[in-house]
């Protein structure tokens, strides 16, 4: 008998070009592969519809975000308001398929109770309250401040209410742990993410640049990559590229102001691919400690030596494949060591064990599957 799942999506998952429809469009890959008939609910507010998610998606729907004043609530987290769609809630009631919400940006109905007598499963991708909290405490505008702020507030009450609603599936331990600590849930486990490699694409030898890169229109990014800049690399000669969505005009003029220095906006999947791989050092500190940052995945499972802070590396078990610093001087110095440093066929066979073990998308479909069903 077939088993059939309704996905619900925060946005419209292909391309995987960022990390927020990352894991989503792997998911939706795997479960495919493994045999499920997905009906995919996504919202879509700029990145069109796309036929290629036909492939996997027995159908696919799309909703409209209401985005702006229309979608603010004086209660509810603005991610989640905007998207409390009165259409998808008939569509996921014409059955009684499992429902799979990827992210709690997607929870709405779950909150009201609409969905009480459904098998739900909710990813969790990021205690998202102190997320916002973070991103507050980076932008430099006011109005984003008071906005993260607030948002971080609502947040707050509206995880504490679904805590216990239905099955949780956290991206990382320390998330797991945070949701039990803090909310006291009491369903809720580790689901590791899916990724877009059965098997570690590392290049052995030495490349030609460092490399930072991310969504740039992210405020934690943007500080990461001025931080990295005026840091790290205002009095080292090492070429350093820095590439990503959106760039605001501040940090081009500052990546370009020294020769050493350049930045590479918007570029194409397969022009990141090439850096990624092309780069001798993968550059990635972190200033926010939730989640888990899928450009760092890319990096370790295509790019040569990767240098992380704690913050970076937390929950994600791939420790032992990366040069752990704690500040500028060590960030440094560990550089200076790797940028000569061939890359070594046993470093590649080391990540391959550890995809095997944590990141094995055939494994974890099998997982997801067993905890739906």
């Amino acid at each position: 008998m077939d088993k059939h799942l309704h996905i619900v999506c925060l946005d419209v998952p292909y391309p995987p070009d960022y990390g927020g429809v990352f894991d989503l469009f792997y998911t939706i890959k795997s479960l495919f592969e493994a045999g499920i008939k997905i009906h995919l609910h996504c919202f879509e507010y700029g990145r069109g519809k796309k036929t290629e998610l036909e492939t996997y998606c027995v159908e696919v729907v799309y909703y409209t975000r209401n985005t702006g004043h229309k979608g603010m609530s004086m209660s509810i987290p603005y991610m989640v308001s905007s998207r409390a769609n009165d259409d998808l809630l008939t569509n996921l009631l014409k059955d009684d398929h499992p429902i799979l919400l990827e992210g709690l940006q997607c929870s709405y109905f779950l909150s009201t109770g609409k969905l009480d007598d459904r098998k739900v499963i909710l990813r969790l991708y990021n205690v998202e309250f102190r997320y916002y909290r973070q991103l507050a405490n980076q932008t430099r505008s006011w109005l984003k401040k008071i906005h993260f702020w607030n948002e971080s507030r609502l947040l707050k009450k509206y995880e504490r209410s679904i805590a216990n609603k239905c099955l949780i599936l956290a991206v990382t331990e320390n998330d797991v742990r945070d949701y039990k600590t803090i909310f006291d849930a009491r369903q809720i486990a580790y689901q590791p993410v899916f990724v877009g490699w059965n098997f570690p694409l590392c290049q052995e030898g030495i490349g030609t640049f460092c490399l930072y890169h991310g969504n740039l229109s992210v405020p934690e990014n943007e500080k990461v990559a001025v931080w990295l800049l005026e840091e790290i690399f205002s009095d080292l000669e090492i070429p350093f590229v820095i590439a990503g969505k959106n760039p605001s005009p501040l940090l081009e003029n500052l990546a370009h102001k020294k020769q050493n220095t350049c930045l590479v906006a918007n570029p194409s999947e397969k022009e990141m691919f090439d850096l990624i791989q092309k780069a001798q050092v993968n550059i990635l500190p972190s200033f926010t400690t939730t989640g888990i940052k899928f450009k760092f995945l890319y990096s370790v499972f295509c790019g040569r030596h990767c240098i992380v802070n704690e913050e970076m590396i937390e929950g994600t078990k791939l420790e032992s494949a990366c040069h752990i610093a704690s500040g500028a001087d060590a960030f440094k110095s560990i550089l200076l060591q790797l940028y000569r440093k061939p890359f070594e066929d046993e470093e590649i066979n080391l990540r391959e064990n550890l995809m095997h073990h944590y990141y094995n998308n055939g494994e974890n479909a099998k997982r997801l599957i067993q905890w739906i069903w």
